[in-house]
């Protein structure tokens, strides 16, 4: 029965494009609204969010794009870069 589903899943797979299934794994690893004060200094998710979104811009022929987010997942798991301060709550002076 498991090998039945996971051939199946395999199947409806091949029905999307490779854009289709990396703008669908973006999708899923995007940062939410609600999740962003829990997961913003979270390296990995913040990596693999970046590192989506540059597979989704370099499969639509968008390389200048795609190193971009490229360099920021790099920066977040070398732990070069942080999260910067939440634009809601602003600097208050």
């Amino acid at each position: 029965m498991v090998e039945s589903n996971q051939l199946q899943l395999t199947n409806n797979l091949r029905d999307f494009t490779t854009q289709e299934l990396a703008q669908a794994l973006m999708e899923k690893l995007t940062i939410s609204p609600n999740d962003w004060h829990r997961l913003k200094s979270n390296r990995k998710a913040r990596a693999s969010e970046q590192t989506a979104a540059a597979l989704v811009f370099l499969l639509k022929d968008q390389p200048e794009e795609a190193l971009a987010r490229l360099q920021q997942a790099t920066g977040w798991l070398d732990k070069s870069i942080s999260a910067p301060p939440c634009p809601s709550h602003g600097n208050k002076k």
